[in-house]
């Protein structure tokens, strides 16, 4: 069976308020160390074949395209292999994205989050709304045709009608698929500190609304909602992120990246020094059975495609046709599945129908 690969590139300019995920400041002397050892623990898998492979930070758009081409030559891509970059509008360009064509990536996913600059500077974004847009045209211009946007919900100062401005602008240029984030206030980040930034983000009432608001407009301007945080046009789901949705293998090569492969679970510390000094990751199990019943129901139900009903017995079903009367399911041709409403409240959902609460 044909593999996912995640490359996990921890660099960053400059971290967002919010962000919690693992990331240090970018240092070129650093990354090149660091892109040689990910070459080296690549070619621990000479027997995989990848349809997806998907480059994640931190700011993978600080690579450049020789990098690129460098990591993409460890690996045996399938054809047609679904080949991913995130990046932001403060590190890339059309010149970039020419380079990136050529090493062999044809999707891209582009942190836009927001198109006010109010709402961009509050969450310590480097760019503004003319450079987002600006980088998207880029990227079309220079040829690619399957082109992402993430978008935030509840950043600070954002309105409903901050939000629909954005909505509006967004589904103006030439994307394939749109992500819609809310906000998590996480520990240990400045935006947890700051009172100021943390009042003048949006409360959970507003943030549901903000939440119905983007599905109708996604929706209506022809995104399907496939899971719970992304849209996309007719056949530009993103194939790798379904890989974890579907339990299929994946194999993350990074500091902080995490596996599912071979029967087993596991993740890789976060020590960059470790990771380019060891002759291998240092990968620590956390799970030897992933992708048990529950599992593959509660990731089964992040997909607007949700689930067979003949996976739930008698008297998980009894519980989802009364969540399906109040609105939050819906139990069609032998399918359960969340719908929008109920993607708002689904971890409360996915509870109860995995027998966990």
């Amino acid at each position: 069976m044909p593999v996912g690969f995640y490359i996990h590139i921890p660099f960053c300019l400059h971290k967002c308020n919010y962000c919690d995920f693992f990331s240090v400041k970018y240092d070129e002397e650093r990354l090149n160390s660091y892109v040689g050892a990910v070459k080296k623990n690549l070619r621990r898998y000479p027997a995989c074949c990848a349809d997806s492979v998907y480059f994640g930070g931190g700011t993978p758009s600080l690579l450049s395209a020789g990098m690129v081409y460098d990591i993409l030559s460890e690996i045996d891509l399938a054809e047609n292999c679904e080949v991913s970059t995130e990046c932001n509008p403060s590190s890339a360009g059309k010149d970039k994205f020419k380079g990136y064509l050529d090493a062999g990536i044809n999707r891209l996913s582009v942190g836009i989050q927001s198109l006010s600059d109010r709402e961009l500077k509050a969450s310590g974004r480097l760019h503004n709304s003319d450079e987002a847009v600006n980088t998207i045209k880029s990227a079309y211009s220079a040829g690619f045709e399957n082109i992402s946007a993430d978008i935030m919900l509840g950043m600070p100062y954002q309105t409903i009608s901050s939000l629909r401005e954005t909505l509006d602008r967004i589904v103006s240029l030439p994307l394939t698929h749109i992500s819609a984030y809310m906000l998590t206030v996480a520990e240990d980040t400045p935006l947890a500190s700051d009172k100021a930034l943390l009042s003048a983000s949006a409360d959970a009432d507003t943030l549901a609304d903000m939440y119905m608001l983007t599905c109708e407009k996604l929706e209506k301007a022809g995104f399907s909602h496939y899971e719970i945080s992304n849209f996309a046009s007719e056949g530009y789901e993103c194939r790798h992120n379904l890989r974890y949705w579907r339990c299929e293998p994946y194999i993350g090569i990074g500091t902080a990246a995490h596996s599912c492969y071979n029967g087993k679970r596991f993740y890789v510390d976060n020590d960059i020094d470790s990771f380019i000094n060891s002759s291998e990751q240092n990968e620590i199990i956390y799970d030897e059975a992933p992708c048990d019943d529950n599992e593959r129901i509660m990731l089964a139900l992040r997909l607007k495609s949700g689930i067979r009903a003949a996976q739930l017995d008698d008297e998980l079903m009894k519980k989802a046709e009364t969540i399906a009367k109040a609105g939050y399911l819906e139990i069609k041709d032998g399918i359960v599945s969340l719908t929008d409403k109920g993607f708002l409240i689904s971890n409360e959902i996915i509870c109860r129908l995995t027998m966990n609460c």
